[in-house]
């Protein structure tokens, strides 16, 4: 009998990315045999990819930890985040530290109150963070008025959206969330809180059995989450360069697309943020060749649906732990 070939979704994503980037170089305004354009091309990709990876990294977390956990205040957060960053920070190098700070910290404690309300009211993750995305997009208009004075300063524009130097031409945000992407795993990997957090995604009564502390795990998924979706805003600002009350919600379904894209599973108990950063490059592929063909938006979302769904379709074990 012939053995079944079964690769993993991390790899299938990367060998998705891999078509769809030559498939792009074969289009009429694509990079042809130009290898010069297709660098260009494949970095910019790639430092689009970041900031999508990076607010995805957050969903991995509470994806993981099972319970139909998900995040929909994520595109608020970065928002509010993004625009927190760009007041306090106002074209000065030495307020980018304390700005950073504040960003990380109002993610997490909006991570913290979704957690809590999740675990103590027995609310929904669906209801709960959607709820938090409505109060803190409702706070943003409220505190700035429909106003934003603020400015990047230069190093962040530097260490972000610039290349590290002359001699290397790979964008600073690349390296930054390769380092990421590292402590990531070795969060997820290394640590009790990462088993911890399996554990309680595959049974939670199981894991309260084993000793788990699943109340304060659940809680610390969501106020990481948090942290992570502010670092996302505190990035995404700094290479933007602008910030408006929108920022952040075209990055909300994508970033649920990309861990799934990646192999985690919705029911929770398994996933890597390895499959996440393959999910985040695909679909930053797949739009930049839709943008690329000129299909209207309408047509994109219809397209990254589709693919959303026919790899977890593929996958097929989306439902497999669920208890």
């Amino acid at each position: 009998m012939m053995r079944k070939i079964r690769i993993a979704p991390p790899i299938a994503a990367l060998l998705l990315a891999v078509v769809l980037f030559v498939l792009s170089g074969l289009l009429p305004n694509g990079y042809g045999d130009d290898m010069k354009i297709a660098y260009a091309q494949a970095s910019n990709i790639l430092r689009l990819a970041v900031f999508l990876g990076v607010i995805a990294a957050g969903q991995t977390l509470v994806i993981i930890s099972g319970f139909e956990g998900i995040d929909l205040s994520a595109g608020s957060v970065v928002t509010l985040t993004a625009i927190l960053t760009y007041v306090m920070v106002s074209g000065e190098n030495a307020n980018v530290l304390p700005a950073f700070v504040v960003a990380i910290a109002v993610g997490a404690l909006i991570g913290m109150i979704n957690g809590m309300g999740i675990t103590f009211l027995k609310i929904s993750p669906f209801v709960m963070t959607l709820g938090m995305s409505g109060v803190v997009t409702g706070a943003i208009i409220v505190i700035n008025h429909g106003n934003v004075s603020g400015k990047i300063a230069p190093i962040m524009t530097r260490l972000i959206a610039r290349p590290i130097s002359p001699n290397i031409p790979i964008p600073g945000a690349i390296v930054i969330w390769l380092i990421f992407g590292v402590l990531m795993w070795l969060l997820l990997e290394r640590t009790t809180f990462g088993k911890n957090l399996f554990a309680i995604g595959v049974n939670r009564v199981t894991a309260r059995l084993s000793g788990v502390n699943v109340t304060w795990t659940n809680i610390g998924a969501y106020a990481l989450a948090g942290a992570l979706t502010g670092f996302g805003g505190f990035l995404l600002v700094g290479n933007t360069g602008v910030v408006f009350i929108a920022l952040g919600q075209p990055y909300l379904f994508p970033a649920i697309a990309a861990v799934a894209v990646g192999g985690t599973l919705l029911s929770g108990g398994k996933g890597t943020y390895w499959g996440t950063m393959a999910g985040a490059i695909v679909l930053t592929l797949l739009t930049s060749l839709l943008t690329t063909m000129q299909m209207p938006d309408s047509v994109r979302r219809m397209v990254l649906g589709g693919t959303l769904l026919a790899l977890i379709s593929i996958y097929g074990r989306q439902r497999s732990l669920r208890q």
